[in-house]
C-alpha cells in the first residue's frame, strides 16, 4: 500500500493508487460522505481524503496495510463512542478492518453529524 503522506492532487489519484478491492471501499466512502455533506468541498489534505465545509475540516480518510482509518476529529468520535467502541482508535481517528464488512451507515451518521457541527459553528 502506499505511504498516505505521498503527495496527490486529487482524491482520484489517490485511490487508483491501491488495488481494486480496496479502491471499491474507498469510492463507496466518498460516495456516502458525498450524499451526507451534498455542500461539501473535497481535496486531499495531510496525504488524506478530506472533505472540508465552509472552509472547515469535515472528515478525512485513507487506506493503510489492513484498516480503513476514518478521521472526524475528537467531536465525531466522542459523539459515536458507543458505536466506535467495538474499533481501534484515538482520539480523532477510528480503524475499520479490512477483513470486517465497512461500516457505511455509521460513516454516514458521522458525517452528517459533522456537517450539523460546522454549519452551527458558520452561524454564531
Amino acid at each position: 500500500m502506499p505511504e498516505p503522506k505521498k503527495s496527490y492532487g486529487t482524491i482520484d489519484e489517490y485511490i487508483k493508487t491501491f488495488p481494486k478491492d480496496v479502491q471499491t471501499i474507498l469510492v463507496k466512502i466518498r460516495k456516502v460522505i458525498g450524499k451526507a455533506a451534498p455542500d461539501a468541498v473535497e481535496g486531499i489534505s495531510y496525504g488524506l481524503p478530506a472533505f472540508t465545509l465552509n472552509g472547515k475540516p469535515l472528515v478525512y480518510f485513507g487506506a493503510w496495510k489492513k484498516h480503513i482509518g476514518f478521521y472526524a476529529t475528537p467531536a465525531g468520535n466522542v459523539a459515536f463512542k458507543k458505536e466506535l467502541s467495538v474499533y481501534q482508535g484515538a482520539k480523532g481517528s477510528v480503524q475499520f478492518p479490512l477483513d470486517e464488512p465497512m461500516p457505511y451507515d455509521l460513516i454516514e451518521k458521522i458525517a452528517k453529524f459533522r456537517v450539523r457541527e460546522v454549519g452551527a459553528k458558520k452561524k454564531k
